[in-house]
């Protein structure tokens, strides 16, 4: 038995169709009496209805949530929250609204209430990220942590399947590479392969039934799972790539997701079976990375960077920049075999054995 440290920071989940109506009590249990509501310009109804339900708790709403936290959006809300005086956040939406939370929370320390509305898992993070003149940087802080996470399945109903389908292999990736982190515990690996489990099973269903509500909770839950697995453990190569091609060629960020991860996972194969037996395992696939590539198939998700905004002559750079600064990975980090996997995630070819 390996050694292993488990350090998990606890935050309290509230999960189950209804769980929108406890939005307000949560707020005041926090102790906050003025609570800023987040949300991105297509979910501004979703926040004026979060704002309704706080009532006189409400201290306003901020609709500008962006993908990839440019640092101009965090620093105009942190300024609208100061004006405010603002003593919480209650974000509603997917990760681009947590994440602008979180960069509000990272300078104030004012807590967040979290209300997911797709599977993106950043509500259960310690992590956070910034944009800066097209590079994507993140760290991780305990305060910008949710204190709080209302899972309302009923939120998620709405998400289209060409979104629901990307959002959910974004979990995914969390639960693979919480699973080969060389700070992975078998705590969280079990967590690990029940999220891919749930998302595998759950996915296929949502994108065919987008009104299934058990589909759409059962994906919520491994989308919780997911999240808690990337919380606890560090990020490899599939994130590094991620946050290098969404902050430098502003890609959707679930979808470059999608489109990396079998590629990824493929990269480590030989370099962490273990982790690949399991995820194989959850799956129901005899490989890995041939499983998720043929999973996003199924799930009509984008499986190749040239479909989703990619420029053939960005490839050299984005192996350049992801391979200077990188994370830990299984498998040594170097440019050519990088510059390999983003060819074939570009093409959108299908992981060999």
């Amino acid at each position: 038995m390996r050694a292993f440290l488990y350090d998990q920071p606890a935050t309290r989940v509230i999960f189950g169709v209804g769980a929108l109506d406890h939005l307000a009590e949560e707020v005041r249990r926090l102790g906050a009496r003025r609570a800023l509501v987040l949300a991105t310009p297509e979910q501004r109804s979703s926040a004026d209805e979060a704002a309704r339900r706080l009532g006189d708790a409400a201290a306003g709403v901020y609709a500008e949530a962006v993908m990839h936290v440019p640092i101009e959006t965090a620093r105009a809300a942190r300024d609208v929250a100061r004006r405010l005086e603002a003593d919480c956040c209650v974000a509603v939406g997917g990760g681009s609204t947590i994440g602008l939370g979180k960069a509000i929370a990272l300078e104030s320390a004012v807590p967040i209430v979290a209300v997911p509305t797709t599977y993106a898992g950043s509500e259960m993070t310690p992590i956070y990220g910034l944009t800066d003149g097209g590079l994507k940087r993140t760290g991780r802080d305990r305060k910008v942590l949710p204190k709080t996470v209302l899972y309302d399945p009923t939120l998620t109903v709405s998400l289209p399947p060409r979104i629901s389908g990307p959002s959910g292999m974004n979990a995914i990736a969390h639960c693979v590479e919480a699973l080969y982190a060389r700070d992975a515990n078998p705590i969280i690996s079990l967590l690990a392969a029940e999220g891919i489990r749930a998302l595998a099973r759950s996915l296929p269903v949502v994108v065919k039934e987008p009104a299934h509500l058990d589909a759409r909770a059962d994906a919520l839950y491994g989308a919780w799972l997911a999240g808690t697995a990337l919380g606890a453990t560090s990020m490899s190569i599939h994130h590094k790539l991620c946050h290098t091609l969404g902050g430098a060629f502003n890609l959707t960020h679930a979808d470059v997701h999608t489109v990396i991860l079998p590629h990824a996972t493929a990269f480590n194969r030989e370099a962490a079976p273990d982790a690949m037996r399991v995820a194989a395992g959850a799956l129901g696939a005899r490989d890995a990375a041939q499983g998720i590539f043929d999973l996003a198939v199924r799930l009509g998700a984008p499986i190749a960077l040239k479909d989703i905004g990619m420029p053939a002559d960005g490839l050299d750079r984005a192996a350049q920049l992801a391979t200077e600064s990188p994370y830990d990975n299984p498998r040594p980090i170097e440019y050519a075999g990088v510059r390999e996997l983003i060819e074939h995630a570009y093409h959108g070819t299908r992981p060999t054995l």
